[in-house]
């Protein structure tokens, strides 16, 4: 059956929502024990469209129904790069899960090593489920920081939503004579050694493990009972191919089944999520410079994306010529892309992106003209997306110079 909130109750809480809290509400579609999910689909729709293109409803999960949809889990030696679009409505993936599904997206081939090591908390090469959970529960409390203050019966409602806790230790919502104190991660580093801090964290880890469901996600990567570990070639190959899936839906809804999309799809794809207020001049200025439509493939498509995900290497470069008073011309940029990032774009998609942002035609780039733009695209226009799994890192390397 279909569960609605009350309209007034529902607008109420999204007003102590934060900007990443209020996009989970308006996408997830399901609901089990108070506490709300995203199928696959939603995922999808999440980060490829601007609103859901359903109207606002969450449907209630019985435990039959959920412990069918994680029966039907794959292994995750059988990901693909069509994993979500197979899965469709017959998954559930949590708020945390969302937010480090959202960090994938943007993160380098480089960085997945990092990304891993952050879960495998012993050093055994190896990611169990508790570890996962306890990286979980630091995102939590990173987002705790970040909540918009107001009412605390509707925040600990709105936690609960989120989260599902019910057990005291994690309790989002207040008992009768007790306190909500949540406790920072800062908290946990001021008080605690290294192994202290990670013994402190899975010990919660256990408890929420108790208290929480399973998600498509936990099923996919430790089993149906919860004892398989990761490693870091499967844990790799699910990024990769998330990443993949994403950008084959966005190339796919321009391509209508052909090898190629138009430089001006290509241009609308680009300027979506940025902070370009009259795109139709970028593209203009693209329709009167490249008169012919020659078209762009996949495999250029997806390596001008692998390449933003390494946008910050490229910065750097690009800053060089800008301390310099220069800009930066077809070649040089190539060239600059490939030492910073290992990504060879071809001589097409290079004139193309020229001719898309080279807004005063003198065929150079600036870093004004492309990065500042090119910044918001690849956070799809919400930084704070990305920023939670920054400060984690930055937290984590802090405390190894404190300690």
């Amino acid at each position: 059956c279909a569960v609605t909130e009350n309209r007034s109750d529902l607008e109420d809480l999204h007003h102590y929502a934060t900007p990443r809290e209020q996009r989970f509400r308006r996408f997830a579609s399901l609901e089990f024990e108070g506490q709300l999910y995203m199928t696959p689909y939603d995922f999808i729709q999440a980060v490829t469209n601007d609103e859901p293109k359903r109207a606002k409803k969450w449907r209630s999960l019985s435990k039959q129904e959920l412990n069918q949809i994680l029966m039907e889990t794959p292994p995750v030696w059988k990901g693909s790069s069509k994993l979500f679009r197979n899965l469709n409505e017959k998954g559930v993936i949590s708020y945390t899960e969302y937010l480090f599904l959202l960090c994938i997206l943007t993160k380098p081939h480089a960085g997945f090593r990092i990304a891993f090591n952050m879960f495998d908390t012993d050093g055994n090469e190896m990611v169990d489920k508790k570890e996962f959970l306890v990286l979980q529960e630091i995102f939590r409390k990173k987002n705790e920081k970040r909540e918009r203050k107001g009412d605390e019966e509707k925040r600990a409602m709105l936690r609960l939503q989120l989260y599902g806790y019910h057990t005291s230790t994690n309790s989002v919502l207040k008992t009768e004579g007790e306190d909500l104190v949540p406790r920072s991660y800062w908290d946990t580093l001021r008080r605690s050694t290294s192994q202290a801090l990670f013994s402190d964290l899975a010990e919660r880890a256990d408890d929420i493990s108790s208290s929480l469901s399973d998600t498509t996600l936990l099923v996919h990567f430790f089993g149906k009972k919860g004892k398989a570990e990761l490693n870091f070639e499967d844990f790799y190959r699910f990024m990769d191919n998330l990443q993949t899936e994403v950008l084959e839906i966005e190339f796919l809804s321009y391509s209508n089944g052909m090898n190629t999309i138009s430089e001006e799809d290509f241009a609308h794809i680009l300027l979506r999520y940025t902070n370009v207020e009259n795109t139709s001049s970028y593209l203009e200025n693209m329709r009167c410079r490249i008169p012919e439509e020659k078209g762009i493939t996949f495999d250029e498509f997806r390596s001008f994306f692998q390449f933003l995900n390494n946008l910050e290497d490229f910065t750097i470069a690009m800053q060089m010529y800008n301390f310099a008073s220069r800009s930066i011309g077809q070649d040089e940029f190539k060239r600059a892309v490939y030492v910073a990032t290992g990504v060879k774009l071809s001589p097409h998609l290079v004139n193309t992106v020229f001719k898309i942002f080279d807004v005063d035609r003198d065929d150079q780039l600036s870093y004004k003209e492309f990065i500042g733009i090119m910044k918001d695209r690849l956070n799809r226009g919400f930084r704070v997306r990305i920023l939670i799994f920054i400060i984690i890192l930055v937290d984590f390397t802090i405390y190894h110079y404190l300690f």
